[in-house]
């Protein structure tokens, strides 16, 4: 499996496009504007990004600079998307190359999206970090509130309906399909979100609710309730969800295995 290090992601990336425009050059126009015109990741990330949450309040040209501030303010966010943009193909059973996640996937989208919101969130500039996550939601039906904690190598497969809250955390090379929720309960204040750590699968619709822990490559079931802490390396499935077993591998996030192994 090739990782976050590897250091061709945007060469493969204009390499595909190169090849479509060949194969298909219905799309020549569109993989020139998006990626072939532009030199550098960042460049091709920033514009993509603007075109697609530009729908009314900010216009493209004030999103992308706000994209590509938030870039140069922290070369770190670029390198967390090469590391989603890779998980998702090595993941994905559908996706075998780098430019889809970048050009089509709005789990990608929204995920670019949050970290821009995170750095402005960091910055001190809450209501423009806000607005950027409002404008995710609408775009891509996708919520993550700007000061959430996610780390990289983050699958977010389908992605519509997911939502993360102001004080989850998310670790590295996690994956977790639509409709899954790290939530409050609805009466606490504070530290009141999900921790879930690194390589964990969260199976499609799971809701974990309130300040619990799911620990190291645990595995949530497809439609699970978790209210409760979950040991690292547990399979956790049901309402409310139980312990049924153990993963069969040290990160479930990676192998993508959603059955239950008692």
């Amino acid at each position: 499996m090739k990782t976050a290090s590897e250091p061709c992601v945007w060469q493969s990336i204009r390499e595909t496009a190169q090849h479509h425009v060949n194969s298909e050059p219905m799309l020549g126009s569109f993989l020139y504007a998006t990626i072939l015109n532009h030199e550098h990741f960042e460049d091709a990330v920033s514009y993509h990004l603007a075109g697609k949450l530009d729908f009314g309040s900010l216009r493209g040209m004030q999103l992308r600079d706000i994209i590509d501030t938030a870039f140069k303010g922290d070369p770190k966010i670029c390198e967390a998307i090469q590391a989603d943009i890779i998980a998702v193909r090595d993941r994905d059973a559908a996706v075998d190359c780098c430019l889809v996640p970048l050009l089509y996937l709005k789990g990608i989208h929204a995920l670019a999206t949050y970290r821009v919101a995170n750095w402005l969130w960091k910055e001190g500039r809450h209501l423009l970090a806000v607005h950027l996550q409002n404008l995710m939601s609408e775009g891509f039906a996708v919520d993550i509130h700007p000061a959430a904690t996610i780390g990289k190598g983050i699958l977010m497969d389908h992605a519509t309906s997911v939502v993360i809250g102001e004080t989850a955390v998310v670790g590295d090379n996690v994956s977790m399909l639509h409709e899954v929720t790290l939530g409050g309960t609805g009466k606490q204040t504070g530290d009141r979100h999900p921790k879930v750590r690194s390589g964990v699968l969260l199976g499609a619709g799971a809701k974990v609710l309130g300040n619990v822990e799911i620990g190291e490559g645990a595995k949530i079931g497809a439609g699970s309730v978790v209210l409760t802490n979950v040991p690292a390396h547990c399979t956790y499935a049901g309402v409310p969800a139980t312990l049924v077993g153990k993963p069969d591998s040290a990160e479930p996030s990676l192998d993508m295995n959603h059955g239950i192994d008692i």
